[in-house]
């Protein structure tokens, strides 16, 4: 059988299995790998220590497994359809809602992909791969760059990937193999002149075209930040819970994405539905509950309630002032001293004093 016979098999299989695109790129060192070791140099990370933790990894492939020769790269649709109702929620509703990024409207898209990029390194093995393994975003692999290297669009000036037909609405993954299959060619840039995802950025976190600060970054401060979110952000982030689409939103190539095949597992009504001042009532044990299988889990309820806070004080009324007063007793300090600041500024807003 030929590579190139073997490539047409694999991507079969992907295709079966629901990725929207499968591409292969070859494992060499990532191209901008330079200008990653600056982003860190800069403290551009934040908190996210994890990233500065042996960065030669990430950008060499073949440091992660030795004797890899093709990456196969797949992105999976997860456009659900035009934002419902409470994602559209204006400010100062009377029943103020939350916004959550839409890739964690439903499933955790870990648990979606990894059993299939089991069943694609099971392809790889049957025709002759001596070892693969696989990543959903948690591997050491600059996966945008070698997304951009096997074709699937390519690098935005949001730093967000944008494919031709899926526009911004897709996640990557990546299976590494000792198979030498042949390489598909890399994207062009078709950001032209266009700057909305950058001016889209309500804390100005696109700092240049393709370069983000994650300490200025909606989706870092409510996801990846442990600690306070500092106070000059508070504000911008308006009624969002969970992360941002903005800059993903604001993309026009978004005008050609369909909806996903698993667009089912990728939305809980429930939790459109639900009132900001609802989440303050969970205890660690419903947050768990509420949030199984959810990408939002990882936060802990500490962390999501801090948000849940902020965005009260952004949005919320005179009748989320109980709920925020029995969360300002709490005894987290981060949702205490949150719900203490949201309180202040919802009295304030309202000329409650």
């Amino acid at each position: 059988m030929t590579p190139g016979q073997q490539k047409a098999i694999v991507q079969k299989a992907a295709s079966e299995l629901g990725f929207s695109e499968c591409r292969i790129a070859r494992c060499e060192p990532a191209a901008h790998k330079e200008a990653f070791r600056k982003w860190l140099a800069d403290g551009c990370h934040g908190e996210m220590d994890w990233m500065e933790r042996t960065p030669e990894r990430r950008e060499n492939p073949q440091l992660v497994m030795s004797g890899a020769k093709s990456m196969v790269v797949l992105a999976l649709n997860y456009w659900q359809g035009h934002a419902p109702p409470s994602q559209q929620q204006p400010s100062g509703a009377k029943e103020a809602k939350g916004i959550i990024a839409r890739y964690a409207w439903g499933d955790d898209y870990h648990l979606i992909i990894e059993d299939r990029l089991a069943d694609i390194c099971s392809v790889l093995e049957d025709l002759g791969g001596a070892q693969q393994r696989g990543y959903v975003d948690y591997g050491p692999v600059l996966e945008r760059d070698f997304a951009s290297a096997s074709g699937i669009g390519w690098n935005g000036k949001s730093t967000v990937q944008i494919h031709p037909k899926l526009g911004t609405w897709f996640f990557l993954a990546e299976v590494l193999t000792t198979l030498d299959l042949p390489v598909d060619t890399p994207s062009k840039d078709h950001c032209g002149k266009c700057t909305r995802c950058i001016d889209a950025c309500p804390t100005n976190a696109i700092t240049a075209p393709h370069h983000m600060d994650a300490r200025r970054c909606i989706s870092y401060l409510t996801i990846e930040n442990p600690g306070p979110i500092p106070e000059e952000f508070r504000k911008a982030i308006g009624a969002r819970i969970y992360g941002c689409d903005d800059c993903l939103d604001a993309c026009p190539w978004n005008r050609f994405a369909q909806t996903a095949r698993d667009a089912a597992r990728f939305s809980r009504p429930q939790l459109q539905r639900m009132l900001l001042r609802d989440f303050l009532a969970l205890t660690d044990n419903t947050f768990k509950t509420l949030f199984r299988h959810s990408p939002i889990k990882r936060i802990k309820r500490h962390r999501f309630l801090r948000n849940v806070c902020v965005a009260l004080g952004n949005v919320g009324t005179a009748a989320d002032l109980s709920a925020l007063k029995e969360a300002a007793n709490d005894s987290d300090p981060l949702i205490s001293e949150h719900a203490q600041w949201a309180i202040d500024h919802i009295v304030t807003r309202l000329h409650l004093r």
